[in-house]
Order: structure tokens, then sequence, then C-alpha cells
């Protein structure tokens, strides 16, 4: 016979079960049971063996009475067991993208913890053995528990502004429960109720409730919001059933974060010393100021020392600029550090194998971004179409060169990139350009084929060709024909760079001999201009970091060392807080240059002390050989005033002294102009504007380098999708790209004295009040400071 699972049987008040007091025992199942009829019925004719009344389960007792047992959920009246409380904090868009060596048994376990997001994950995998390619079908993950708490809020808003908390609760059991929502309480924000008293309410089956509060935070940087839901016990009753308290997840807290920023536009200066005492004690000064229109409460300081020039660059490999890096020699400029650092370790015996392991990923990883701009025949373009870049194909192939001492790097791959560019070599030896140089402040008297060419040259050369290798030899010649013409300070440095790795020294003595009589010496320091007016700081960089290399590359004496090390002091001062530069280029030449420094002069022992000096007190850090390339950071209290440095003991310190703050959007005159004109109906049920965009150049150049067009959104508004679809495809557009609250539009070039306009549609998905404008910015990639800023804002009623 075929009977159902008898389960507990939930009552409300005044619901009584059979059988009655003092009556026989046998209900209709059993007497049917006992004669052998069977029963196919819905009709409640079988006593249950429990009960389940006001979240306590009943059991009938072996004699008279009833016995009873909490519920492992706990009772209404409340248990020895704590509650069970899930915490949710990681809220991925993807999850696992990783590289899994199966090994020789052809299965691998791989222990992963899933995130906190109630969603389905679709995963994909596939294999790669010598027996072939092997595709795995598509498995669902899917994560979930029957009651808990989304947030919604929007991904960053202006000081000032405030909007709509909102906190729905799910629940997805059979039954109904009490939920209580509450909020954390913190210091960093205020919440106003906007749900009344409504905060404690009934949920059943398959239902969802949504309360709110007004936020309005009072603090700058990455605030944490936290709200919990509780099923509570309770002895009301919803919907005619006495509610119960789930077994699993009885409070679900969510903290998500919420960025907060100042007004204005974000600045940045830092000051940087690097100093060796030996033995003796060394002391420098500086007082920073602020400017008369900074944000008030937006200035932060903090001071950070680390005991290796690149320490700082190794502790942000993955950003050492805060700029976009969306085409194929941005990318280059995230993987080529990398290898200067790991070669540096290396030589230094500094390698651990947490060092390598990260910096090999990033490798590995940009390896395989760097192919999606590969062509056919072997050359490499910015943006993977277009014709091959012969600049951007040297710098490619002399990196990969020197990543296949850490990872795998395909050989085919670089002898296809070799072979273009051997053809793309003229009968003079020089090299035919294809594409166009990064910066065009590269640019001056000696033509672009020369720099060009030195550029290929010193790749081939440090890929260890032959000075007799017939390229090789050609391109050596057609460079020094050109020798005679040193009125373009980059190519002069670049020239003497090639010549050094050519082993050439009289040519190479000849350069330098010249570049040391337009250099800008002063104090310890020592760097170069393209010229005496010339204000590019990345280009000082690079030309300052190419005369390091060709200091650094032949021997060097004492002398020679005591030279560089004053070049050194000066890139060092250069270095934004993330331990790169300016921009792309100089900030790889640079970390190149100062990694053959770090190895020729490293020292294995030593150790400093470093005392900083503010107006409130000091700070104290320990530099030594064990902790030489640990990035050791604190806050500063003051960020003005005069502040000291003392180090003393008989190893080198790199310091620096970062400030941030805010000042309101700039209206000063630039050779980049951007407008914006906002177009709003404010009648419309769907909500939002349309941005009309105008941008301009009107330097001393005939185009500008590529440009990057940086459009905030407003707090709570988020691009359309489909408008952003048409932007991709606007004049002059490269790439469009979505970073968090930013859109970013590369621009290939913008010509003199033409205007540009593009539209961008946006919607509001979270209404914010005390809205605050956003501000759209527009920069030369490899010449930050030719920037311009404009700000927009919503004019509809928003109270």
């Amino acid at each position: 016979m075929v009977e159902d699972s008898v389960q507990c049987l939930h009552v409300r008040p005044r619901r009584y079960v059979l059988p009655f007091p003092n009556q026989p025992t046998e209900d209709t199942h059993t007497v049917f049971k006992n004669v052998g009829m069977k029963m196919a019925t819905n009709l409640i004719i079988r006593v249950p063996s429990c009960l389940m009344y006001k979240g306590r389960e009943y059991n009938h007792g072996h004699h008279y009475g009833i016995s009873y047992r909490m519920g492992e959920a706990g009772s209404p009246g409340g248990g020895d067991s704590p509650p069970i409380e899930t915490v949710r904090t990681f809220f991925p868009e993807t999850w696992i993208w990783d590289l899994v060596e199966v090994g020789d048994s052809g299965t691998k376990e791989v222990s992963l913890t899933v995130p906190d997001t109630i969603t389905t994950w679709e995963t994909e995998a596939f294999c790669l053995s010598p027996q072939g390619f092997g595709l795995a079908p598509r498995k669902e993950i899917t994560v979930f528990q029957p009651f808990f708490l989304e947030l919604s809020l929007p991904y960053s808003i202006i000081r000032g502004e405030h909007f709509e908390l909102k906190a729905t609760v799910f629940n997805y059991l059979t039954s109904c429960i009490m939920v209580n929502v509450a909020p954390t309480p913190s210091l960093e924000y205020t919440l106003t109720p906007l749900s009344g008293d409504r905060y404690t309410f009934c949920l059943c089956g398959s239902e969802r409730k949504t309360v709110s509060w007004t936020m309005a935070p009072s603090a700058l940087g990455v605030v944490n919001v936290s709200v919990s839901a509780e099923a509570v016990a309770s002895h009301a009753s919803c919907d005619n059933e006495i509610v119960s308290v789930p077994e699993r997840g009885r409070i679900d807290v969510v903290t998500r974060s919420l960025i907060v920023k100042a007004e204005g536009v974000e600045m940045s200066e830092t000051y940087n010393w690097l100093l060796c005492p030996k033995g003796e004690t060394l002391t420098e000064e500086v007082d920073p100021q602020l400017p008369e229109n900074v944000i008030v409460g937006s200035a932060r300081a903090s001071v950070s020392v680390l005991g290796d020039i690149l320490g700082r660059a190794l502790n942000n490999l993955d950003g050492l600029l805060q700029m976009p890096y969306g085409c194929g020699e941005q990318n280059m400029a995230l993987l080529a550090p990398n290898i200067y650092i790991l070669q540096y370790l290396t030589n230094t015996q500094q390698l651990t194998q947490a060092i390598k392991d990260k910096a090999t990923n990033f490798l590995t990883s940009g390896y395989q971004r760097q192919l999606n701009y590969k062509h056919q025949d072997g050359a490499y373009s910015t943006f993977g179409s277009g014709p091959g870049n012969t600049w951007l194909t040297a710098f490619v192939v002399r990196s990969f060169a020197k990543a296949q001492s850490f990872v795998f790097i395909d050989s085919q791959k670089i002898e296809e990139s070799m072979i273009w560019l051997n053809n793309t070599q003229k009968k003079n030896g020089c090299f035919q350009k294809s594409g166009n140089l990064f910066n065009n402040k590269m640019k001056g008297g000696v033509s672009d084929e020369v720099t060009l060419s030195a550029y290929i040259t010193a790749a081939f050369l440090e890929m260890n060709r032959s000075i007799e290798d017939p390229e090789v030899k050609k391109s050596l010649s057609c460079l020094k024909e050109s020798v005679g013409d040193l009125s373009n300070t980059y190519t002069t440095a670049l020239l003497a760079y090639v010549f050094t790795l050519a082993g050439d020294m009289e040519t190479r003595a000849q350069l330098l001999k010249h570049l040391d009589s337009v250099s800008t010496q002063q104090g310890g320091f020592l760097h170069w201009s393209q010229t005496a007016a010339d204000t590019s700081a990345s280009l000082s960089v690079e030309i300052s970091s190419y005369v390091l290399l060709a200091k650094l590359g032949a021997s060097p004496t004492a002398e020679d060392l005591g030279y560089a090390t004053r070049i050194v002091r000066w890139l060092t001062t250069q270095q934004n807080p993330y331990g790169g530069f300016s921009s792309t280029q100089d900030t790889v030449v640079a970390l190149q240059a100062l990694a053959l420094y770090s190895t020729l002069v490293f020292s294995p022992g030593g150790s400093s002390a470093v005392t900083v000096h503010s107006p409130s007190g000091q700070l104290t850090f320990e530099v030594n050989q064990k902790n030489k390339l640990l990035y050791q950071e604190k806050l500063l209290q003051e960020t003005t005033g005069k502040f000291s440095l003392e180090v003393k003991g008989d190893a080198c310190a790199v310091i620096q002294i970062s400030l941030q703050y805010n000042v309101p959007t700039p209206s000063v005159v630039a050779t980049l102009d951007v407008e914006v004109a906002p177009r709003v109906d404010c009648t419309s049920r769907r909500r939002g504007l349309t941005l009309g965009i105008k941008v301009l150049y009107t330097g001393t150049e005939a185009s500008t380098n590529m440009v990057i067009l940086d459009i905030k959104m407003l707090s709570g508004f988020a691009p359309d999708p489909q408008s952003l679809e048409r932007l991709k495809g606007a004049v002059l557009v490269n790439r469009v790209e979505q970073n968090g609250d930013h859109v970013l539009v590369y621009i290939s070039e913008l010509e003199k004295h033409v205007p540009i306009h593009y539209t961008l549609d946006l919607i509001q998905e979270l209404q914010v009040q005390n809205l605050k404008p956003a501000v759209v910015k527009i920069y030369d990639y490899y010449q930050p400071s030719d920037q311009d800023d404009t700000e927009y804002i919503y004019t509809c009623d928003t109270a």
C-alpha cells in the first residue's frame, strides 16, 4: 500500500484534532487499515504523529498526555541556540576567470567560495592538451536562500546629496514569517525613516516587501551601508496562519559600499625623496600649501616609506596609472613593468613565490589581451584594426622576448612580428612609419623616421640580435648618418641608448657630451626637457630615463653611478602615488631605467630609521633588508604646515608625502576645450537627459595625440545602453567603455580649430535629492596636463 509521508500538522488557535478526550485512540485510518481496506482520500482521517503550534512541535507520548520539544530553529518563546546569521558583502559582476593545470590524472578539484549574490552563475570551461582542444558543456550554479534582503543604492554620490535607500525582503518559504528590518547605526551617515513604523511586518510565502530611509552621508570616501532582516518569533498571526521561524538564514545581513565624493575636481600633489645616508643623518623639509579655493573637508595627506625605489611600483602592479587601459599600447604599459621588476628581483635574489605568482599572472593575462590587437600579418595596432603600427609592434616584440624568461610566450607570434618589422625597412636602413607616434611632442628637428628607427633598433638589440645582423647593421648605418643633427633632445637621448647597446662607444660619448651640455642641473638633481620652454613632465621623464639607460649600459664607473644617482633622484620626484609617472611610455621607460640602476647599486645589508616630524607630532618608520619591499603608509593629521624628514642609518629610504584635495571646476583657457549642453524634458514619464558635448583643440600643433573624454554620471544616473552603442560609432571614436560611474571615450585625435560634437543619453535609475553637478573632462592621454573641465546638472525638480 502506498502511503503519503506524515508531516507535522500546523494548527491555529481554536482548531482541534481527533481523538477527543476519553475517546478510543484508533482513528479512521487505523480502522480501515486493520480490516485490509485500501483508501485514496484527501480527508484528514489520520491522527498526525505531531502538531506544530506557535513554533512548538508536539509529539504523542507513549502513555497519557502530550510531550513537546523545541523546534531546531527556536520558537516564539526563544531558545538557547543563537540565531543563524548570514552576512553577505561580496557582490561581483563576474566571478571566476582562472587558468588551472589539470595534470596527468585528467581531473582537478578547485575549492572556491561562492559570491554572496542571489543569482544563477553560468560556468564555461575549456581545456588544451597535446591531444587537442576540449570544450565542456555549460553548467549552472544557483546561489539561493529562501529568505533574503536586497539593497538599492547608487554607485556613488556627491557629499551634500541624499537619496532613498531601499531594502527589499524576499520570502520564498512555504509559510509566513514575521520580519524585522533594521539598519546598522553609523557615524558616517544619517538615516531618516520613510516607512513610518512599518519596519516589522508579516511576509507570507512568495511575497516581497520594500522599506526605505532617506540617507544623507556625512563622511567622504567609501562608506559601508549595512541593513539586516531578521525572521523573528511572534504570537501574531499572518493571513490566519501562525508565523514560523526558518531553520536557516533567520538573519540576513547585507553590506554594500557607497562612494561619497567631494564636490569639484580632484587634484593631487606628491613630494618625493630618495635619501641614502652613509652613517650620517640626512634631513629634508617641505611646507605643502592648499589653494585658497580648496573644497572644505576634501583634503587628506599621507606619508609612505619604502626601502627600495621600485617598491611603490611593485605594490601597484595593476594600477601604476589612474588612467584608462583600453587599447593595445596601454595594455603593454601594464604588462612591461612586471618584466623589469621580475628581472630586478631575480638578479638581486629578492624574488619571493608570492611576488612571482602575482607578477606572472599579470604577464599571462596581459599577453592574452595583447593578442586581441594582433593582425594576421604579425603587426599590432592600437585598437586591433586599421594599419599596423611599427612603433607598437616593436614595443610588443621587445617586451614579449623578455617575458619569455617568466611565462609562456609563443615564439611563432614574435617571429611573425619580426618578419613584419623587417619588411618595413627601407633601402637606406631606416624603417617606414606606419601608424602614429604615441606622443606628437617627440617630433622635432630630426624626422620621425629617425626616431622610429632608433626605437626599433633598440628593440632588436635588447632582444640580443647581433650588430652584424643584416637588418640591425643597415639600421645602425642609417642612424649614424643622422648623428650630426642634435636638435631633438628626445631623439638624441634615444640614439645614445641605441649606440650604447651596439657598443659604439665613440658615437655614444659624442651624444652624451651634447646631452650633458643641454641638461638642467639643480642641486643634486639632473634632468632633460625637449626644449627650454617645454613643460611636459611626461617627455622629460622619458628623455631622462633614456640618458640613464645609456649611462648605465656600458660597465659604469663610480663617476657614472654618481651621475646616474642625480638623474634617479630627479626621477623619483616625478613619481605619482602609485609608483608610475605621468603616462604610459614614460612609466615603462623610467621603470626599466630604475630597475637597471637598482640592480647595479643593490646592497644586501643596512638599515635606517625614518622620522617624519609634523605640526602635531612625529611618525617613525624602520627600513631594513627584511622589509625593504614593504609598503609602509600612515595618514597625516595635518594637510598643511611644515614637515621635516630625518633619515639615519646606512640604507636608502624612498619617502613620499601625498596630498589630495578637491577644488571647484576650473574655468581656465586651455588648448583643449569641452562644452556640455544638457537637454531635458521634465514632463516625460521616462526621467533622464541628453548631453550635447562639443570638443575643440586650439593648440600649436596641427592635431592632438589620442584624447580621452571622461564623462562622469550624475548621482543616480546611468548611460542609456543604446545611446552608448551609437557613441561607439561616432566620428573619430576608437573605443567607448564604462568604468564605475564614468563613461570613457577614446578619440583618435582632434584637428586644430575643428569642433567635434557628441551626444549621450542618460537614464535616472535612482532619485537623489539635492543633486550636485557632475564633471566632464577632456585630456591628452600622453600629456595629461593638457586638459579642460566643465560640469552639467539635471534641471528638473528632484525634491
